[in-house]
């Protein structure tokens, strides 16, 4: 199995209305994973959820290192790796 860390940022979420900004994070983890493992599937581990939620609706992190896992061919588990910048 191949493992990576990331650190994405979310800082353009801020660009958005307040209303849509958690759910542009999650959004977002998925399509930099997509975008940077070629994977089709991703799935993420609730404790990255738990931290984007941990803040309030509005104000998720700016940052965010996340550690993504292979499981299979086309599919890949992020977890979060660090807290970074709290």
């Amino acid at each position: 199995m191949s493992e990576a860390v990331y650190v994405i940022n979310l800082s353009r979420i801020y660009w958005t209305g307040r209303y849509r900004r958690l759910a542009k994070a999650i959004k977002a983890v998925k399509e930099f994973i997509k975008r940077h493992t070629k994977a089709k599937t991703v799935i993420l581990d609730s404790s990255i959820n738990e931290y984007i939620y941990s803040r309030a609706y509005d104000r998720p992190p700016r940052r965010l290192a996340v550690k993504v896992l292979k499981i299979d061919e086309g599919v890949y588990k992020a977890t979060l790796a660090l807290e970074v910048g709290k």
